[in-house]
């Protein structure tokens, strides 16, 4: 069976860190990211990561404080998220696709498989 399996979440404060994990069962797929929905808004890609370690994507808003990384061997993917604001508490989804896409274009769509979501809330 194809699925992907999150942990991690929970409630922090403002400025914390915390980290969530993703395990892809079943399929090997070549990009595995994170996207977050917050209340009342659309579904934002947070990270990416492609099999091929030199692609990754990270949202302006995250860069230099969410850090994503794959583990290959497990089939496996993690985002480290440091310095936490209120305005990033979402529900986290993990999900997987096939193909890269450049130009950082990215839609719900291109993704294949999705995870059930782990909700984050970042106190102030």
């Amino acid at each position: 069976q194809v699925q992907l399996d999150e942990s991690g979440g929970g409630l922090v404060h403002s400025g914390e860190s915390t980290r969530l994990s993703c395990a892809a069962s079943g399929h090997n797929f070549y990009v595995l990211a994170w996207w977050r929905q917050a209340p009342g808004k659309e579904r934002e890609l947070v990270a990416a990561a492609a099999y091929k370690e030199s692609l990754r994507y990270y949202a302006d808003s995250v860069k230099g404080r969410f850090t994503i990384a794959r583990d290959k061997g497990k089939n496996t993917v993690g985002l480290q998220m440091n310095g936490l604001k209120p305005e990033e508490t979402a529900v986290y989804y993990c999900a997987a696709g096939t193909t890269w896409v450049t130009g950082g274009a990215w839609d719900p769509k291109d993704f294949d498989l999705w995870g059930q979501g782990t909700l984050v809330t970042v106190s102030s």
